[in-house]
């Protein structure tokens, strides 16, 4: 009886066991549902927020990839400038995109604030072209008189709309850019040493602060 007895003790021990390792398993489900949303979380925060976890750990590669993977009309961009004469070219672009693209929004016959702020956009851009040329010239620096190929097919995408439609994008367009220039004039401002190139900065800034502001509040309107 004892002999019979004890195999069968054993196999009951062994079934016990097997059956509390399912249980473990079973009574705690989120611990394998938790692990992998961490990892996808970890994963989703390294693709979006490198900037963030880069300052965290004290590494700037998350940083330097998240700038250079910005696209090139997002409103936060800094235009990279080796030197004056690139920072001035530039800004002889910057002020032909305005002109022209508030050139066309007259054409397109708008009216009240968006017609107010295309006739002010040409008159102070037109303003600091001349100011700038008068630089440039010192400098023997030759400055651009059109466009940048950005801006030339965003007014071939902009001749096909009209009315409301023209309007709204004229003035999102606006707010954009001036973001932009003004960003790309207080990264410089920090970094040239030209004493002319400083008074320009100077004497531009507030005034592309000021058609920021503008253009916010009309566009969103």
């Amino acid at each position: 009886m004892k002999k019979l007895f004890l195999p069968a003790l054993l196999a009951a021990a062994l079934l016990g066991g097997t059956s509390a390792c399912t249980d473990n398993k079973g009574s705690n489900p989120d611990v394998t549902s938790t692990e992998g949303n961490n990892a996808d979380d970890n994963y989703m925060g390294g693709a979006t927020n490198g900037s963030t976890n880069a300052m965290t750990d004290g590494d700037t590669t998350g940083s330097m990839a998240a700038a250079n993977a910005m696209p090139a009309n997002d409103p936060n961009a800094v235009g990279p400038h080796k030197d004056d004469p690139e920072f001035m070219k530039t800004a002889a672009h910057s002020d032909q995109n305005e002109i022209q693209l508030s050139r066309m929004a007259l054409e397109k016959g708008v009216s009240g604030m968006a017609k107010e702020h295309a006739n002010m956009m040409i008159k102070d851009h037109t303003k600091s072209t001349a100011d700038l040329k008068a630089i440039a010239d010192k400098k023997k620096v030759t400055l651009p008189t059109d466009m940048d190929p950005e801006h030339k097919a965003i007014a071939e995408q902009m001749k096909g709309l009209s009315g409301q439609e023209f309007e709204k994008r004229y003035l999102q367009q606006m707010v954009m850019d001036h973001q932009k220039t003004l960003n790309t004039l207080n990264a410089h401002a920090g970094m040239t040493q030209d004493a002319d190139v400083k008074g320009f900065i100077g004497k531009v800034t507030p005034v592309v602060q000021n058609h920021l502001d503008m253009s916010k509040k009309h566009a969103s309107m």
